[in-house]
């Protein structure tokens, strides 16, 4: 099986080609044109034509990039079937989702590049300062550096309407509900946690709400302050073993 393969300047009919080769070989797809997209789907939408990045992956993800910003312009999930065909000089390209239907078509009149890539890639993202991490460091490593005195009782603790990342109780024995973000807390994260404190609160007087996060907004801060919760700051543990550290020493 070839690796990948690169077409530079192509016409469709060796467009048409390596498209055909790319899906069976299941490869990454990317093709560089000048091509319109329309959508239709929950939604409708039409863009005209422009110099577009398009990604097609093995998965069924299908993403058309303009040469800005992060975001796709259009794109569709994992699962979606990639249909094409050639007509009156012109690339149609078209991915279809099922559920809910949506059909992303696009019509490419001039391609500058086309590739794949045929990549084996078994490994998965190993997030380092997670809030996961965050939980292990205050239940099993250092419970007080919430606060002195404070003793975790139970981790990912079900309730009725969801799962509290730490129970536990302060040091008059007050029961804690612990919230854990490992990014900037949010109105959201304060509402999740008056939720979890407004179920527990009717059977443990002197409850405590406390939303841990490396730092917090200003409207989040208001709005904790409104509902009687408190605010600590922690900043994710990142801890990696000496033999795991990726270096790029010419950055130094």
């Amino acid at each position: 099986m070839v690796k990948f393969k690169v077409e530079e300047n192509p016409s469709i009919e060796k467009t048409n080609e390596l498209l055909k080769d790319g899906l069976k070989n299941k490869a990454i797809i990317i093709i560089t044109a000048c091509c319109r997209v329309f959508y239709e789907g929950r939604a409708k939408s039409n863009l005209e034509l422009g110099d577009r990045v398009i990604i097609i992956k093995p998965d069924g993800s299908f993403l058309i990039h303009k040469s800005e910003k992060r975001n796709p312009v259009n794109w569709q999930p994992p699962g979606c079937t990639v249909k094409f065909k050639v007509k009156d000089d012109l690339m149609l390209i078209r991915s279809i989702r099922k559920n809910p239907k949506e059909i992303l078509d696009v019509e490419i009149s001039k391609t500058y590049m086309a590739t794949y890539f045929v990549a084996k890639d078994y490994e998965e993202l190993d997030l380092i300062g997670s809030e996961e991490d965050m939980a292990n460091l205050i239940f099993y490593e250092n419970p007080e550096v919430i606060e002195e005195g404070f003793k975790p009782i139970a981790k990912e603790k079900s309730i009725s309407n969801g799962v509290i990342d730490i129970l536990g109780k302060d040091k008059n024995g007050n029961i804690m509900v612990l919230e854990l973000k490992r990014v900037r807390g949010s109105l959201g994260a304060v509402s999740q946690l008056k939720r979890y404190v407004d179920n527990l609160k009717e059977e443990n007087e002197g409850l405590r709400g406390m939303l841990v996060a490396p730092s917090i907004t200003d409207s989040a801060m208001k709005l904790l302050k409104e509902y009687g919760l408190e605010f600590k700051e922690l900043h994710p543990p990142k801890k990696l073993k000496k033999e795991d550290i990726i270096k790029l020493d010419f950055f130094d």
